[in-house]
This record gives C-alpha cells, sequence and structure tokens, in this order.
C-alpha cells in the first residue's frame, strides 16, 4: 500500500485567512523560490505524447540451436525465471544458429518516419523493427549512429502521416523541475513514469562528451532510447542509463540533454554520421598544485598536455603547457568542457582562444577543422624492467637517470625520445601518488626543458631558494612535464622533499 501524504508547504491560502491577516495588518506576499505543487494529473500528456513513443525489437543471428526464434525476456522481467526454465527444456541439443531478439525504446520526430533511440538498443541488429502505439509493425533501416552520444537514427515507411513530437530546449531545465518519462521497460510497452530534474552536467564516464540529466523518474532496462518530456510536452533528454546495484530503478536515471542529442540527430539525417569539430590537442585537469606551479590564481581551464604539429591548434600557435581559458567565447570552467565546446563548433569557423602561457594571457585564432577517427595503437613497455646505469639521483621520491641507449631498448623508447628517465618511483612519494612510472620521462620542470637528473636538481634548488625569499606562499610542489612510455604527455604537480622544506624552515 502507498501513502501519498499532503505537501504541507504549499498549503494554499483561503479567503479566509487573508481575511484574518488583513485584520492584523498582514500583507500577504508571495514567497521568493517558494515551491510549485506537483501536478493535478499527468494524464492529458500521456495521453497526447504515448502515440509518438515507441517500442524497437532487434534482432541478432548469434552461434546456438538452429529453429524458432528465441525470444530474450528482459533482465529483472518476473517472467525471466519462466521462460528460462521452458526454453531450456524444448531447446534442441544440436548446434548451429539463432535468433536472438531484444526489446527498447525510441519516438518518432518526424511524421514521415524518423525515429530516435539509442545506439546500443540496436548495435550488432541483423534486424530492426519498430512497433507503434497501435500495434503496426514496421520494419526500419539504420540511417546513422553516433558511438560516443549512444544516439542513433531509424527510418521507417508508414503508409500515411506518424504523430510526432517536438524537441524542447534542455538548457532551460532546472534542478527541480517536473519531468515525465514514457518507454518500453521489461518490455511492457506505453509505460508512464514522473519525477524530477536531480541534477545536471553528470559526467558518468560513458564518453567524451558526457553531459548527462539525472532523474528520479522510475528508469528501467528496456526504457533506453524513450523520451523525458517537460511539462510542456516537449522532449527535454533521452533516457540512456540507470544506476542500480539491484538491476531495477532506486531513482537514478540518466538523460542525454536534448540539446545535445538534437544537434547530433540533425547530423546524423543530413550526413548520416556525426561532423564534430576539431583542435588538435590533448588535454588534462588543472589541479590546484599544478595551478600554483603555473601562476594562475584558481584551478581552472584545461591544459594541454600535447599539440599535433599538423593540427588546428599547432598551425595556430597554441603550445604545450597553455591552458585554454576561454574558446570562441566560452569560459572554460574545468578541462572536461572543452571537448565538447569544440564538437560544437562549425568545421571552418575561426574563433578566438584565450590562453595562460607562462604567468601571461595570450590571445591566439584558431580555425576549426572535421574531427576524423583514428584507430591509432600505442606502444607498449615492460614496466618491470629496470636497467643497469651509473650515475642515477634519487629526486622527488624517484630514482632518475641520464637516458642512455641501453635504457632506450630496455623501457622501448624512440631514438627521439629526450629527457630524464625515471628508474624506480618509491611507493609512498607524491609521484607515484599521481601515477609516475619506470620507463615514463621528466620532459621539463618548471616548463624548462630537463635533460639530466642534474637540471631537475637545478629547478628544485631555484623553487627552494625563492621560498627562502617568500614570506608566505610558499611553492609546495614542483610542476613536471612527463612523456610516458605510451609516448603522451602530461602535466604532474608533484610535492617538494618534505624533509628538504622542514630543514629550510629551521634555517629561516
Amino acid at each position: 500500500m502507498i501513502g501519498i501524504l499532503p505537501n504541507r508547504w504549499t498549503t494554499p491560502v483561503t479567503t479566509s485567512m487573508a481575511a484574518t491577516a488583513a485584520t492584523i495588518g498582514l500583507l500577504l506576499l508571495p514567497v521568493a523560490g517558494q515551491a510549485r505543487g506537483a501536478p493535478d494529473s499527468f494524464a492529458d500528456l500521456a495521453a497526447n505524447l504515448s502515440p509518438a513513443v515507441v517500442n524497437i525489437a532487434t534482432t541478432q543471428v548469434i552461434k546456438g540451436s538452429p529453429g524458432r526464434p528465441e525470444f530474450m525476456v528482459p533482465p529483472g522481467s518476473p517472467f525471466e525465471e519462466f521462460f528460462k526454465e521452458f526454453l531450456e527444456k524444448n531447446r534442441p541439443k544440436n548446434n548451429g544458429t539463432r535468433r536472438a531478439t531484444s526489446l527498447g525504446s525510441g519516438f518518432i520526430i518526424d511524421a514521415t518516419g524518423l525515429v530516435v533511440t539509442n545506439n546500443h538498443v540496436i548495435a550488432e541488429a541483423d534486424e530492426i523493427s519498430v512497433r507503434l502505439s497501435d500495434g503496426t509493425r514496421l520494419e526500419a533501416k539504420l540511417v546513422g549512429r553516433d558511438i560516443k552520444t549512444d544516439l542513433a537514427l531509424l527510418k521507417v515507411e508508414p503508409k500515411g502521416k506518424l504523430p510526432a513530437l517536438k524537441w524542447g530546449n534542455s538548457e532551460k531545465s532546472r534542478v527541480g523541475d517536473w519531468v515525465l518519462a514514457i518507454g518500453n521497460p521489461f518490455g511492457l510497452g506505453g509505460t508512464v513514469t514522473a519525477g524530477i530534474i536531480s541534477a545536471r552536467g553528470r559526467d558518468i564516464n560513458a564518453g567524451p562528451y558526457d553531459d548527462f540529466f539525472q532523474t528520479d523518474a522510475a528508469i528501467n532496462r528496456g526504457n533506453s532510447g524513450g523520451p523525458l518530456f517537460n511539462m510542456n510536452g516537449e522532449v527535454i533528454g533521452i533516457n540512456t542509463a540507470i544506476y542500480s546495484p539491484s538491476g531495477g530503478s532506486v531513482g537514478i536515471g540518466f538523460a542525454i540533454p536534448s540539446t545535445l542529442a538534437n544537434r547530433v540527430i540533425k547530423q546524423l539525417a543530413e550526413f548520416g554520421r556525426t561532423r564534430r569539430g576539431w583542435l588538435g590537442v590533448r588535454i588534462q585537469t588543472v589541479t590546484d598544485e599544478i595551478a600554483v606551479g603555473l601562476g594562475l590564481e584558481k584551478a581552472g581551464g584545461a591544459l594541454v598536455a600535447g599539440v599535433g604539429p599538423d593540427g588546428p591548434a599547432g598551425k595556430a600557435g597554441i603550445k604545450q603547457g597553455d591552458v585554454i581559458l576561454r574558446f570562441d567565447g566560452k569560459e572554460v570552467g574545468e578541462m572536461r568542457s572543452l571537448p565538447r565546446i569544440v564538437a560544437e563548433t562549425h568545421i571552418g569557423k575561426t574563433v578566438k582562444v584565450d590562453a595562460w602561457r607562462k604567468g601571461k594571457l595570450v590571445t591566439l585564432e584558431v580555425a576549426i577543422a572535421e574531427m576524423m577517427e583514428s584507430d591509432e595503437k600505442l606502444a607498449q613497455s615492460d614496466e618491470n624492467a629496470k636497467p643497469e646505469v651509473a650515475n642515477d639521483v634519487k629526486l622527488l621520491g624517484m630514482r632518475l637517470s641520464t637516458l642512455t641507449d641501453e635504457a632506450r631498448t630496455t623501457f622501448k623508447l624512440k631514438e627521439a625520445a629526450k629527457g630524464v628517465l625515471v628508474l624506480e618511483v618509491a611507493a609512498d612519494s607524491s609521484a607515484a601518488k599521481y601515477g609516475l612510472r619506470p620507463g615514463d620521462l621528466i620532459v621539463e620542470v618548471q616548463q624548462t626543458p630537463v635533460m639530466t637528473p642534474a637540471d631537475v636538481a637545478k629547478q628544485i634548488a631555484e623553487i627552494r631558494t625563492a621560498n627562502k625569499a617568500r614570506k608566505s606562499k610558499k611553492v609546495k610542489s614542483v610542476l613536471l612535464l612527463v612523456q610516458q612510455s605510451s609516448g603522451n604527455r602530461r602535466f604532474v604537480a608533484v610535492q617538494l622533499d618534505e624533509k628538504a622544506m622542514e630543514e629550510d624552515k629551521k634555517k629561516e
């Protein structure tokens, strides 16, 4: 039994209450930020929107028993165990191929038959069919898909015009707004659930452009690809994933915002693929320690760890070590926001980029190119190998050495590789905490190139000398540019030796 409790925070003001207030000289004014009550009913919205929400079935030919098609009951269905036992008993005892079917959700965005869903709903499918709300089944063709945002566009050929939904502006949706989800959970079509937007901008490590809505509207397996509506009946999200230890809804679901989805779907409709802007840099997060090392007042922006010489950034003069703070007039508050901003930039457009470079703000103009997929594989190295090298030095919790031909062979480093070789890393050191490993090369210290352990020691000594002259805001870490065995470079802020810093304090 479910009890419905009255909302005691939104008690309506009655006529008698107003009269009483006037008698005692009080003026009733609306309270800023006062919550609005829940809608009386979602019935009208559900009735108007449901016809444009569809069920999607996919069939895949897989190795197994020949004969009749096998229906895969969605995980978590109350019929799962029954059908599993039934099919096991009646499955022919020989090998061959069989057809497996699974279900998902989608919605119509064009009366001629364009249907949006998640890529993972139709991935690896040999056949795709769409079932309309009236039970009509239509074969669907794949127009295009985008793996990075998990979106797909299908096309069906209806006999007449279909009901279609309108996109809403997800940027206007706020945390706490009511939302409605319609879909096909556990194979049960036409299911309507309601809730609110619980959070915005969620990064769930699903892809490079994560910017999910979080909602507590009940979303389960089979809801994937279904629409999330605002109270105007507009699609503001596409239900894509859930967080659930049990496999069922626990009130944490995720939806792709319509602002992102609409742009991708338009490109799939026009080109059959996505066309994203490309800058040609590798970036990393600016931590508090790195910000201090670069002279920034606060952590923020995207730190350029590598620049492709033939890419737009390289041609425009963006350099390794720059911190991109603004791109095309948009603030880059954190590293992960830059890929989305660049991807949404029109190909061929020249934009202004504000970057922090060695204590100064510089402005560059970059002509954005189109991103092309690359399957380049990175080389592997033996992390446990330890070459015999003389004249090694212990600094910053690491054993460092000059790079030799023997070391290049042992760690499989290219002839062009330059820097100071990391031989060992103490397990309890700051260097280990930030992922430095044997075989890494220290290319720069405090944005100054280094070739020998003595060069590293010199830069550390300069920091300590400068610290002695400072009365406050002493530098507690040293900024390293590290080249990994794969060839990728990244910046790391490693803490200075605590013992040495204590000795400096005593000398003061």
